[in-house]
């Protein structure tokens, strides 16, 4: 199957553990609207896993209600950060929901555990953010963290969450953000592809939302293309992210496709955060998971697996606020046509894109170079300057 690999190699929180706290764990009844807050408290946010350096924000660990595959209510947790610093600009504070790349399937992979135990591998450009005065929510998504498995690569959910997080920011007291107030959204890799995601359903599920605009990088918007670039590669582990993710986003059993190989491969994705996964199965090939002893990406041709994988297709649909897309020519994860190509669809949909390429070796170094120019198209929108098309 396909996956968007992480930005970099993130370690398994030190304090990892099979138990699950009691606050990740949902009520009976969830309220009666998305973005609604369940429950919060305090919380911190560490930029190294010696816990020495603390970022100068006010931060709280929150559990709010989104909306799963089947469009009933979920209870997803998150982490909202409001900077020490003064906003100095024009209006409110602005808020950016940040989508993560991929963190893994286990409960302690998610963000809001490791922004705490300083192992959020993205966690400097979380800063980045914090540092311009930008107040922060980042959502652990469906599954991560809370009961369930992580929905990994689920196009709609993935949106859904990262749009219900900016709400629930609005509506957390302790976060101090107006309700009313400016929003942009921007993530990379598996991030690129839940913020893309949210640029295309804003319009429906979060129409009320002042979002100014939408950043995403290395976008896995054609799940085809990917598959075939990481089977056998360094990021091979993450096959099994993506298997096990769609196939609990659509209620599929994987015995009959796996043989007993794979099973224990499935197995070791859902204990195992990134860099656990990249350590213990770089360079599989998929032929040797199968019952079959053909490649996974055989199966996406059976009518099953392609409907999922065509659902979760990105560029279908027209976002209604000015978008980039930034992708490196480099990337060995996400090739750079997937990229180019989600520009062109939005752009023929009438869209406004800004496409961004760049020369980061690899798919790390492509988020690397991307973000300095994230960073000034985000300032621009909040500014109010008119959006640069490339279309």
């Amino acid at each position: 199957m396909a996956t968007a690999a992480a930005l970099t190699l993130s370690a398994t929180p030190a304090h990892a553990e099979s138990e699950r706290p009691d606050f990740y764990e949902p009520p009976a009844t969830l309220p009666a609207h998305n973005g609604d807050v369940i429950r919060s408290e305090s919380a911190d946010f560490y930029l190294d896993p010696f816990r020495l350096l603390k970022a100068a924000a006010d931060v709280n660990r929150i559990m709010y209600r989104t909306t799963d595959g089947d469009g009933e209510p979920l209870a997803v947790t998150g982490t909202v950060l409001t900077p020490h610093k003064e906003w100095s600009g024009g209006g409110e504070r602005p808020l950016v929901s940040y989508a993560v790349g991929t963190q893994g399937l286990g409960d302690h992979c998610a963000p809001s555990r490791q922004l705490a135990a300083g192992s959020e591998y993205e966690g400097l450009f979380i800063k980045g953010l914090l540092l311009r005065g930008y107040a922060v929510v980042v959502t652990d998504y469906e599954g991560l963290g809370t009961p369930g498995e992580h929905t990994y690569m689920n196009r709609a959910v993935s949106g859904q969450a990262v749009l219900d997080a900016a709400r629930a920011a609005q509506r957390l007291p302790e976060a101090g953000i107006a309700d009313d107030g400016p929003v942009a959204i921007t993530g990379y890799s598996q991030g690129g592809g839940a913020a893309a995601a949210a640029a295309e359903l804003a319009p429906t599920h979060a129409p009320e939302l002042d979002l100014r605009g939408v950043a995403a990088g290395a976008v896995p918007a054609d799940l085809n293309a990917v598959a075939e670039t990481i089977d056998g590669s360094l990021y091979a582990g993450f096959l099994g992210y993506s298997v096990a993710g769609l196939a609990a986003g659509n209620d599929i059993d994987t015995e009959p496709y796996l043989n007993e190989k794979g099973e224990a491969f499935l197995e070791e994705s859902r204990r195992y955060c990134t860099i656990e996964a990249v350590a213990r199965h770089a360079f599989t090939r998929s032929a040797t998971l199968t019952e079959s002893g053909e490649p996974l990406s055989e199966y996406l041709k059976e009518p099953l697996w392609k409907a999922v994988i065509d659902e979760q297709r990105i560029g279908e649909r027209t976002p209604a606020v000015p978008t980039l897309v930034t992708h490196s020519l480099l990337d060995d994860v996400i090739p750079y046509r997937v990229g180019k190509n989600l520009a062109a669809d939005w752009c023929a949909g009438g869209a406004t894109v800004e496409f961004s390429w760049n020369l980061g070796p690899t798919h790390v170094g492509g988020a690397v170079a991307g973000y300095p120019k994230v960073f000034t198209w985000l300032g621009d929108r909040f500014e109010g300057e008119r959006p640069r098309s490339t279309c």
